[in-house]
């Protein structure tokens, strides 16, 4: 059987190594040997440790899902995890389906996937799955403002808390709104946004899906603040302006034209929707929204990264003129940075509530690192866009 496994696992490092245009993967093997992948061109260099060939199987089947599987198990290990993301981010489209599901294993996640479809009653249920851990886990590692998006940094010697103000006020100053308007949040988060523009004087209804997240903000009290559990298909009434920042994940592909709908319709002709947004690169969205990744099935169950063109074209349909798009990817990759070093600290002192287990925050720094790894190869970018209701 190890000899199987081995003969497997040696055809899958092959098939990445024929995958890799930049970077390099320097890999122990289980037998001793080491074997170099890559080193083609300059980009990310990486360490592996393969400890079980079992580990490559799993990713060959299962994906990226399967790998996370095997790092658990302790099949694979590494000193730097985020530069092993980052290679497969950067080699993206020259590596094709390796590391996605394949087979049976691709059927039953795509036929699971399809109970976190995000109607009405799918959507509660998939917020709840990940922002109703507790506003005390958040608390324990966000920045005091418990901003749960990319930051927007002006160099990277700055604080979190600075960078996170600066993407805020961004947002504001993309609405175009003044003192006395009336805001629209879709998707508040803990009320860092709503805070900052009421206190610029906007009146804002801020809505979300999360009943932890309204009862935050409802025991802050904000002044110009109202904050209600809406779902956005529900938005009824005009506004000057809408933000949402990094919402539009959690509403998947099907809805897309649902949520560019609501926003045509909710506001006034000429207001402004500020939007930031999570988006994979367009050559290898079909083959990512043909199977179900890592993110999608142990961390946001129904969230899907965007397509940029296929999401403008919707926004366009609906007479939304598409204004002034910023991307800052990098700026994520050292947000989640940011997060992974605050994370392991909260977990090193013991500050995360006690109900989490190890396997739970074992979870969660992986995912931080998978995340940082995408956004520094370039696989992933963030951006924000202004929709203009012509």
């Amino acid at each position: 059987m190890r000899g199987l496994l081995a003969a497997f696992g040696s055809r899958v490092l092959d098939r990445i190594d024929a995958g890799l245009v930049t970077g390099s993967i320097e890999i122990l093997l289980p037998d001793g040997r080491t074997r170099r992948l890559g080193g083609r061109a300059d980009g990310a260099k990486a360490l592996l440790h393969i400890i079980d060939w079992r580990a490559l199987v799993r990713l060959a089947i299962s994906g990226s899902g399967g790998w996370y599987i095997g790092w658990s198990k302790g099949e694979w290990t590494s000193p730097d995890a985020v530069a092993i993301f980052e290679v497969f981010s950067a080699n993206r489209r020259t590596l094709g389906k390796t590391g996605r599901a394949q087979g049976v294993s691709r059927w039953w996640r795509q036929w699971a996937h399809r109970g976190q479809r995000n109607s009405r009653a799918g959507a509660r249920r998939n917020v709840a799955a990940h922002y109703d851990l507790g506003n005390d886990f958040y608390a324990a590692w966000l920045d005091p403002s418990l901003s749960y998006s990319s930051a927007l940094f002006e160099n990277q010697a700055e604080s979190l808390a600075v960078a996170q103000h600066r993407k805020l006020q961004a947002i504001l100053d993309r609405t175009g709104t003044k003192a006395g308007d009336r805001l629209l949040e879709i998707g508040c988060g803990w009320g860092s946004f709503a805070a900052l523009a009421a206190s610029a004087g906007r009146q804002v209804h801020a809505i979300t899906l999360s009943a932890e997240q309204q009862a935050s903000i409802d025991a802050r009290a904000l002044p110009g603040v109202e904050v209600t559990l809406t779902d956005y298909r529900d938005v009824a009434g005009q506004y000057d302006g809408i933000a949402s920042i990094e919402m539009v994940e959690a509403v998947g592909q099907d809805y897309w034209a649902d949520y560019l709908a609501v926003i045509a319709r909710a506001l006034r002709p000429g207001g402004r929707a500020a939007i930031q947004f999570i988006a994979i690169d367009d050559a290898i969205f079909d083959a990512y929204a043909a199977n179900v990744d890592f993110i999608q099935r142990h961390i946001f169950p129904g969230g899907m990264l965007l397509s940029r063109s296929r999401f403008r074209a919707l926004a366009e349909a609906q007479g939304l003129g598409w204004r002034d798009e910023h991307c800052f990817g990098p700026d994520y990759a050292q947000t989640l940075h940011r997060w992974r070093v605050a994370f392991d600290e909260a977990v090193a002192a013991n500050r995360l509530p006690a109900r989490f287990d190890q396997h739970f925050t074992a979870l969660w720094r992986f995912y931080l690192m998978y995340c940082e790894g995408g956004f520094r190869g370039g696989g992933i970018d963030v951006a924000q866009v202004t929709l203009v209701k012509d």
